[in-house]
């Protein structure tokens, strides 16, 4: 069988994504041009490498194996690169990092500060939900990800290195405001505004309440931190968010935070990789600068004004 590392890595970015469109933008290429790197390797393979039912793409048998090996090679061709970098000592570099929708409220800044001190380096910044960050994982397709509570089931190296308080937001008339030390049961007549299921705030806040025996009415549903923060402003119900995500919307007080038994609810924020992966020269220095520039006495209570 021949193939180029051409073919190879189209083919894997298709197969991650199951779609030629989503490789084509990708790999800033013409659909075209990734069909026909793929039927060339189909061709040398001797074996079709997908299958189309309906409107969607599917990996065959033989692209299902063709995958798991193209992941090693690629992920081994960039190892190969990273070591022969840092034996160079080159100083620039490429740093691949994936954070949490709700971690962008200061990843960016963290971002920013490292990126004044490291200007050679290259910074490809992906956001997505936990389930995405999951998968990325699995895939050891980034080089460090951030994320809140890690799963523990997985062979990961989760370093904590800030606090991610949870808070119950409300609209500043809503009844409850002003009041001191509201009991958990109170809460259980009130319509709360949540995050899908796959979230971590989602999933935290459930743990929290079950293990107090408190059911809450969770009305509404939704998918970013941003249409939480304008449904309770407009006075839907009250939310769990993390505190880092309306801080400028409690300094021009369109929001509130209630004064609940056991609240906030103390998270904490990780910087996340497979364990056994070979860090590059700036990933290393950035999960380097993250951990020194967080407060390792209380895991980091970061000023971010």
């Amino acid at each position: 069988m021949h193939f180029t590392l051409r073919q190879l890595k189209v083919f894997h970015t298709a197969a991650r994504h199951l779609s030629f469109t989503r490789a084509a933008e990708e790999l800033h290429l013409t659909q075209p041009a990734v069909s026909m790197q793929i039927k060339q390797l189909e061709n040398s393979a001797e074996l079709p490498l997908f299958e189309q039912l309906g409107k969607k793409i599917y990996l065959t048998a033989a692209g299902k194996e063709l995958f798991d090996y193209a992941r090693n090679i690629l992920l081994q061709l960039e190892e190969m690169e990273q070591v022969l970098e840092q034996m160079r000592g080159v100083r620039a570099g490429r740093l691949d990092i994936s954070v949490a929708t709700t971690a962008n409220y200061f990843a960016t800044w963290l971002l920013a500060e490292f990126s004044q001190n490291h200007p050679d380096v290259t910074i490809k910044l992906d956001v997505t939900n936990r389930a995405g960050l999951l998968q990325q994982l699995e895939h050891n397709d980034k080089d460090l990800v951030i994320m809140g509570r890690p799963p523990e089931q997985r062979d990961l190296v989760a370093e904590p290195f800030m606090d991610n308080p949870l808070v119950i937001i409300a609209a500043p008339g809503h009844p409850l405001c002003g009041e001191e030390r509201i009991p958990l049961q109170r809460l259980q007549g009130e319509t709360f505004v949540v995050r899908e299921q796959a979230s971590g705030t989602r999933s935290a806040m459930e743990r929290f309440f079950s293990t107090r025996d408190i059911t809450l009415n969770t009305g509404m549903e939704m998918t970013s931190n941003e249409a939480i923060k304008q449904a309770v402003e407009a006075g839907l119900g009250l939310g769990i968010v993390s505190v880092h995500t309306v801080k400028r919307e409690l300094e021009a007080g369109h929001l509130v935070t209630l004064n609940a038994e056991e609240f906030p609810i103390l998270r904490h924020w990780y910087v996340v990789y497979r364990r056994g992966k070979r860090l590059s020269p700036a990933a290393r220095r950035f999960r380097e600068f993250v951990l020194r520039r967080a407060d390792h006495s209380q895991y980091g209570t970061m000023d971010l004004t």
